[in-house]
């Protein structure tokens, strides 16, 4: 199986990220045309307990595959890596079953009495079969990222995106006259069918790339694994009770949004139109470069895990200090380009600018969030998952206090919501760095900080020159390209000017072996 190295592989991770969340915007686009905000707020009203249901589903294993295979890979164990693939397959699949025949029978009270829409029940329904077929990728993608072989889920999230907007334009016009909440749910259905296409690809490059057969006698291996699993679970447990304060967070969001809104004197269609604004078109766009940062994360998971193994500690810093380099290199022009230019790049992507007022005040703390992922990441990796998992807490009931005291009062209303959201992300952050200080004495150094402010305060100036010089960006889709185009040529100097991309990185991602 081909390896790669950890620039090589988060790179790939990163075209992949890129191409699929350019297809993503297309496909929100197509959504948000057909259906409009009413419509694109059914929609991601639903979303959030779909991922509940598929947090659930995955228990923390895709993290704890990919620690576990990357440290018994690192020891040429390959009876080690077979018994965590047959004991997490069983058990995702159990929990999948379980998981997905519940969320279909509480669907209509989730709907009626939770969400207080009734009509997301059919988007409810017509996602549930998504379930198990996302947690056999998950599965399966944990062992390619512990091989450190990153090329096969890169591969299958192009496909999926590609098959969806393949899809979606379809499902959601031939369901759009029976009404909006079925066209919610034919986009519900073409989100199915892509991951099912993601799934089959997934599974045909795991036949040709294992060096294992895991039919053979599996039933003892899995008898013979009570090791194997309290290994796995170690890291899994805490894991997915990080990741099960984010998606129950994310679960109840909506329901505390609609009730708080209720309580500010906002009625049920308009809620849902603003919390269509927010979550379908400003938190996208806010959310544009974590496709990077997660790319770093997937990659830093095995890296740290196997520097750990073999007590590299020069090596766990430099890969921390790597990640959160690129992080922000990825996040600073992102803020700068959401702060300077959000009405007309919401205007000409989605036919009108409603969310202005909300991408421009969460933008510049949501740089913060672009460190998130990557330090989650480093302290999984380092055995630090329950740590990771409290401070989501925190941050879940900090963000919760928040919103109800702020959205519940009519002079914030949704302005509220969002300010809750960027409270969340700050603190969560912060405290996920701080761990890492008190865990192995991490530090940034005062000279790195100068760099990061110096090169969010030049870029900042060189959009402003640029909003000058093109006055008609407002009107004209050829300035804001050309704007765009230009900061991003500038920035990239830049990056090479405050050295965030160095000659050595260069290096690993044209070398043919591992570092």
């Amino acid at each position: 199986m081909t390896k790669q190295t950890f620039i090589q592989g988060t790179l790939i991770l990163i075209a992949a990220g890129m191409i699929t969340r350019f297809l993503g915007f297309i496909n929100r686009i197509v959504i948000a045309r057909i259906m409009g905000e009413e419509g694109v707020g059914l929609y991601m009203m639903a979303i959030p307990t779909l991922v509940l249901v598929i947090t659930l589903t995955h228990f923390g294993l895709p993290v704890a595959i990919s620690k576990r295979v990357a440290e018994a890979d690192a020891k040429g164990d390959i009876t080690k890596i077979k018994k965590i693939l047959l004991i997490s397959l069983a058990l995702t699949c159990l929990l999948s079953t379980i998981f997905t025949i519940g969320m279909i029978l509480l669907a209509p009270i989730i709907a009626q009495h939770l969400l207080t829409d009734e009509r997301t029940l059919y988007p409810l329904l017509a996602i549930s079969p998504i379930v198990p077929i996302v947690a056999v990728s998950a599965v399966i993608r944990g062992y390619f990222q512990g091989r450190q072989n990153m090329k096969p889920q890169a591969y299958s999230q192009v496909i999926e995106q590609v098959i969806r907007i393949s899809c979606v334009a379809f499902f959601t016009k031939a369901f759009m006259p029976y009404g909006v909440e079925f066209a919610a749910a034919g986009a519900m259905i073409s989100v199915v069918i892509g991951e099912l296409c993601s799934l089959l690809f997934m599974l045909n490059m795991f036949q040709l790339n294992k060096r294992l057969n895991i039919r053979y006698r599996w039933i003892s291996f899995i008898k013979q694994s009570k090791q194997t699993f309290h290994e796995l679970m170690s890291i899994a447990l805490p894991t997915t009770g990080s990741r099960l304060v984010g998606s129950l967070s994310f679960f109840f969001e909506p329901i505390l949004v609609a009730q708080s809104l209720a309580i500010a004197g906002v009625q049920t269609a308009i809620a849902t139109k603003q919390y269509g604004e927010l979550t379908g078109f400003a938190l996208p766009l806010l959310f544009l470069p974590t496709f990077i940062t997660q790319s770093l994360s997937v990659a830093l998971v095995p890296n740290i895990s196997e520097a750990n193994a073999k007590n590299d500690h020069s090596l766990i810093h430099y890969r921390i200090h790597q990640a959160i380099r690129l992080s922000f290199a990825s996040g600073a022009i992102a803020t700068v380009v959401l702060v300077l230019f959000s009405s007309p790049i919401l205007t000409f992507m989605y036919g009108n600018d409603h969310a202005t007022r909300l991408l421009t005040i969460m933008a510049p703390f949501f740089l913060l969030l672009y460190f998130q992922a990557p330090l989650q990441a480093a302290l999984q990796a380092l055995d630090l998952a329950k740590a990771a998992m409290w401070n989501s807490l925190i941050g879940a009931f900090v963000k919760f206090a928040v919103l109800i005291a702020l959205a519940t009062r009519p002079e914030f209303g949704i302005t509220g919501v969002a300010l809750a959201i960027v409270v969340g992300v700050v603190l969560v952050t912060l405290l996920h760095f701080f761990t890492l200080v008190k865990a192995i004495n991490f530090r940034i150094k005062a000279f790195d900080v100068v760099k990061m402010i110096s090169l969010l305060v030049v870029t900042w100036l060189i959009g402003n020159l640029l909003q000058g010089i093109y006055s008609d960006v407002s009107s004209s889709i050829l300035s804001l390209l050309s704007i765009l185009s230009l900061l991003t040529l500038a920035y990239t100097f830049l990056l090479f000017v405050f050295r965030f991309i160095t000659k050595e990185e260069i290096q690993q991602l044209i070398a043919t072996k591992r570092k």
